[in-house]
């Protein structure tokens, strides 16, 4: 790597698009801005696209503090079928009926969603227990 710039350092906001890791566009900031002292404030999983906060220099420091702060998130699911690796790219496992139902069905499911959550990481994920 290049000398690093001492003018580079803050935060960028990255629109992280599908099927990349936060990693990866870690690594591709690092080589364009030529520094090794890149890093990032929450991972999203490569299947997310989303905003992710790329922290440079001196403003890796802040990682602690930002990983805290709220975060929301929007999706779309599919009732009724699982797949092998409980996401949209696995192999589809079984297909059920999906019962009726209505929008305050809806929310009363997705209100168990609300604060704070302990994720276990997904099955294909490099994250070990």
């Amino acid at each position: 790597m290049a000398s690093p710039s001492p003018l580079i350092e803050g935060i960028l906001l990255i629109d992280k698009p599908r099927g990349i890791t936060s990693h990866d566009v870690v690594d591709r900031v690092r080589r364009t801005i030529k520094m090794k002292k890149v890093g990032h404030a929450g991972t999203l999983d490569p299947l997310a696209t989303g905003l992710l906060l790329i922290l440079v220099g001196k403003a890796t420091k802040l990682s602690q503090y930002l990983m805290g702060f709220d975060k929301s998130y929007k999706g779309t699911i599919l009732l009724g079928q699982s797949t092998d690796s409980h996401d949209s790219e696995g192999i589809i496992t079984s297909v059920a009926p999906v019962p009726a139902i209505n929008d305050e069905d809806i929310t009363v499911f997705m209100n168990y969603y609300l604060g704070d959550q302990y994720q276990t990481p997904p099955m294909f994920s490099a994250k070990k227990n």
